[in-house]
């Protein structure tokens, strides 16, 4: 029974994690969340900085940003060593937990399944911390080749069409971040499967409703929607109007 429960507990972390993350990304294209809120003020950033002649404080946050994903790329390279590490002493460790008063000591395939889980976890958010980086290189390049106010060549449209390019690059590398930093979530929930694997499916559950709530109807969430004024749908009047007109 015991394989069989963590087995259980393995399938619906799963569900959880690649579940929510299909049900965020439909979500976001009926109702406001932070993601797509923030790809709109990105659009609007790089509006912003066409118009201005030094894109000293554009290529700074870029760099800030990167440097955000750097860290954690980074942080996820530590524990992944620190992993390697653990599962060439597995049965030191094992003596170890065991002392503790909580939890139960499963067998040596059980543990080392949880270490390996654990840490393809932080390789999934190394790869996405890493692919965030390089697409904020590309918005710095992006920035760096910008049309200047003063360049008579580039019509409005080509503007509103680099902004809108611009803005769709910085939206890729924020949603790659995003994963990236929720796996840290994911992460955590996994931690909880070495006190017992029902206190895995609960720890789970828990993460999820944490991003649900973060994303759909937080408080900052509310905070940048009041911050920008978005355009509402052309009433019914209007739209005949429009039409006999």
């Amino acid at each position: 029974m015991g394989i069989y429960l963590e087995l259980i507990a393995l399938v619906w972390f799963l569900i959880c994690w690649l579940g929510y993350t299909e049900y965020s990304k439909r979500k976001a294209n009926e109702r406001p969340c932070l993601s797509n809120t923030l790809d709109l003020y990105r659009e609007d950033w790089m509006r912003v900085m066409l118009k201005r002649e030094n894109r000293i404080s554009d290529a700074s946050v870029v760099g800030n940003l990167e440097r955000n994903g750097a860290f954690f790329a980074s942080s996820c390279l530590l524990i992944v060593a620190g992993i390697i590490t653990a599962l060439g002493y597995t049965q030191e460790v094992m003596e170890v937990f065991s002392t503790m008063p909580f939890g139960t000591l499963p067998s040596r395939e059980i543990w080392e399944m949880r270490m390996l889980v654990l840490m393809v976890i932080f390789i999934y958010a190394f790869f996405k911390f890493t692919w965030s980086m390089r697409m904020y290189n590309f918005v710095a390049v992006l920035i760096g080749s910008a049309p200047l106010p003063s360049d008579t060549k580039a019509s409005p449209a080509s503007r509103e069409a680099f902004a809108r390019s611009a803005g769709n690059v910085c939206n890729m590398a924020g949603d790659a971040f995003n994963l990236g930093l929720r796996s840290y979530y994911y992460a955590l929930a996994v931690v909880s499967w070495f006190i017992h694997p029902v206190v895995f499916m609960g720890a789970s559950t828990l993460t999820v409703i944490i991003l649900y709530r973060r994303e759909f109807r937080s408080a900052a969430l509310q905070a940048l929607r009041s911050g920008k004024v978005f355009e509402e749908p052309p009433s019914r009047q209007e739209t005949d109007k429009e039409t006999r007109s």
